[in-house]
């Protein structure tokens, strides 16, 4: 509630002499009209606050004190500045006062009623403080909530350009630059830690063909379902990419030849038993994989542990294609997997 220019006090007297005196001088003050004058409390209980912009309480009414009205007003109305006037001079009455949400107390003494109206003036002041200060505390929480939310946008728009530029867009599978990365950033792990790193390089046989006669729709579907496969497969450890057209591959750091030929066996087992639920004209569609671990390669780099493991998926497509081979240092050597 805003304070008019001409304010609307509210002076609760038993003392009808009192009264007409508090009255007489806030009138001279603020002018005419600017005072209500109730007796007692049961009065004061019946009356709306939110007409006053403020209150003079005596502290012993006829029936009752302001001490018990008090807290009444102020459950009403909280923001009500009120101001005890009293002729108990007492410091504990006065604390007492205060502490349940007075603004002020004033003692019936000597000049009082010439300071009455300078310390309305002070409390309405510090009422429109506190009023203030509200409004900016409830500004600077809106602010903030708005600043919060523009943070939680911009994160979430900066989550999703970094999966754009992460993640390739047809499978949801980590994209060839991404592998790069983290290829690297494995390699170097391997060899600070001495741990072993497993690459597994895919090809789907006969892919072209069949995008070639089914179209692209099928050839999407078929690429999807490799990434579904490879991410069932995979630990959270593993990272599945795509690498380009129908090629895929999947990093294993601490991971050695024989543990990744048995995920690799999986992958093929349920690849080849999905799409055989897939219409591709009486045609199937199967893996070759070449691997590749720096425990028995060797590599220099991490770009050759690709490579090799690229070597190896070559030697599968070129030895009859839906096989496993590893590469060694100097050969590849095909696992025991029969054809799917």
């Amino acid at each position: 509630m805003s304070l008019r220019n001409t304010p609307s006090i509210l002076v609760v007297e038993d003392d009808p002499d009192t009264a007409v005196l508090l009255c007489e001088s806030l009138a001279d003050h603020f002018g005419r009209d600017c005072t209500k004058h109730i007796e007692t409390m049961q009065q004061a209980q019946r009356i709306d606050l939110d007409h006053y912009d403020l209150a003079l309480c005596d502290l012993n009414l006829r029936d009752g004190s302001g001490l018990d009205l008090l807290p009444q007003w102020l459950q009403q109305r909280e923001d009500l500045p009120v101001v005890m006037v009293t002729s108990e001079a007492g410091m504990d009455t006065a604390m007492k006062a205060i502490r349940l949400g007075a603004y002020d107390y004033v003692v019936k003494i000597g000049d009082y009623l010439f300071t009455i109206p300078l310390i309305v003036e002070k409390n309405m002041e510090v009422w429109r403080t506190k009023q203030e200060n509200l409004r900016l505390q409830e500004e600077l929480k809106h602010t903030l909530e708005q600043v919060r939310i523009k943070n939680q946008q911009l994160e979430e728009a900066v989550r999703k350009l970094e999966d754009l530029a992460s993640t390739d867009p047809l499978t949801g599978l980590a994209n060839r630059r991404t592998i790069q990365n983290a290829l690297e950033q494995s390699f170097a792990e391997s060899l600070r830690y001495g741990a072993d790193l497993t690459a597994l390089m895919i090809d789907l046989d006969g892919f072209k063909q069949l995008n070639d006669s089914l179209g692209h729709q099928m050839g999407d579907k078929l690429l999807q379902t490799a990434a579904r496969v490879l991410q069932a497969n995979c630990r959270r450890s593993d990272i599945a990419g795509r690498y380009g057209g129908d090629e895929f591959v999947v990093l294993m750091p601490h991971t050695g030849p024989q543990t990744c030929q048995q995920v690799a066996r999986r992958i093929q087992h349920e690849f080849a038993t999905t799409t055989r639920a897939m219409e591709l004209g009486g045609k199937m569609c199967t893996m070759s994989m070449g691997l590749s671990s720096v425990s028995v390669a060797r590599p220099a780099n991490a770009d050759q542990l690709i490579a090799q493991a690229d070597a190896a998926l070559y030697s599968a497509k070129k030895t009859g294609k839906a096989r496993i081979v590893t590469h060694q240092l100097d050969t590849a050597a095909e696992a025991p997997n029969p054809m799917i």
